[in-house]
């Protein structure tokens, strides 16, 4: 996913090979991860199709099966990830995930400390944000999910940038060597003020922190209990509001049939007095929300370290 390993460099704009992660696009609410086996193929509703056809053609190239039907081969880049991955828990999107990285004043060499991992849609995004030299530092306390998710770094070439480590951070608090070399700590936990004293301790001066929470209840706690050692402190809900954009033909009456000018594609329409009446179709391009548009997914609280005077 990004240029981490020099050996093993991965560029969009160069060839897919064998063993490369990619997504496989049918359509905007249909993708899937496949890496590349020679000798494997995909089969869905167009057919089927051989990996080995697709090695050696670059990222976004528009590939066909046996039947004629096609799909495309994307990058993984973390947005699309965010979108295929396996939800062992549920996920931030895409809409919270940016907030969350422009917030927090996430660049390249940050050091970030991130509790609990959960299925890694944002620590791939935090990862990219922080190369090549930064690094995530992530916590769950759930065994299998941390080597699940540690999986998943290997897979998308994230793992010289996340470490994923196991650990109760409600209870015992994030680990001593991070003391004072956070550049920001993002949390989300069911507890999240538990977790705040710790946090403070491990971010730099001036460092940033944010915790999300579904229940305003949360929110609330958190907040009495950043007051003591942070500043700047706000919470926001961030709604996005998806709009379709199709094209749409529309049936327009044009005049007696003597009258027309040829200009759209037309029909006869006989009327009841006996006369000709014709019809035209126009294709117009209209926009109108999504049926499907996610409303409320949490509370992003943020804060600042009090400086020492």
């Amino acid at each position: 996913m990004l240029d981490t390993d020099p050996a093993k460099k991965l560029s969009f704009n160069r060839s897919i090979s064998n063993g490369d992660l990619v997504i496989v696009y049918e359509r905007h609410d249909n993708m899937k991860a496949v890496t590349i086996s020679e000798g494997s193929v995909l089969q869905n509703r167009f057919g089927v199709f051989k990996h080995s056809d697709w090695i050696g053609k670059p990222f976004g190239s528009k590939v066909f099966s046996n039947k004629g039907g096609f799909v495309y081969l994307l990058a993984p880049t973390p947005e699309l990830w965010t979108l295929v991955l396996s939800h062992r828990t549920q996920i931030l999107y895409i809409a919270d995930i940016s907030f969350v990285v422009m917030y927090l004043e996430i660049v390249p060499g940050c050091v970030v400390l991130e509790s609990g991992t959960g299925s890694g849609s944002l620590s791939t995004s935090l990862a990219r944000a922080v190369a090549p030299t930064g690094h995530v530092y992530t916590f769950d306390f759930h065994e299998q999910r941390a080597g699940s998710a540690r999986d998943d770094f290997e897979r998308t070439g994230l793992h010289n940038l996340v470490s994923v480590g196991v650990r109760d951070i409600q209870g015992e608090g994030f680990p001593d060597e991070f003391s004072g070399r956070a550049d920001a700590v993002f949390l989300d936990l069911p507890q999240p003020w538990v977790v705040i004293p710790s946090a403070a301790k491990m971010l730099k001066q001036d460092g940033t922190f944010c915790s999300f929470s579904p229940c305003i209840e949360q929110v609330q706690r958190s907040c009495e209990t950043l007051q003591t050692s942070f500043t700047d402190i706000r919470t926001f809900e961030v709604l996005l509001r998806t709009y379709e954009v199709r094209e749409v033909k529309m049936d327009g009456v044009e005049g007696n049939e003597s009258g027309s000018n040829g200009s759209h594609p037309c029909k006869r329409r006989l009327c009841s007095d006996g006369s000709n009446v014709v019809s035209s179709s126009i294709s117009s391009v209209m926009a109108r929300p999504c049926g499907e548009a996610r409303g409320h997914t949490g509370y992003l609280t943020f804060a600042r370290l009090k400086c020492l005077s």
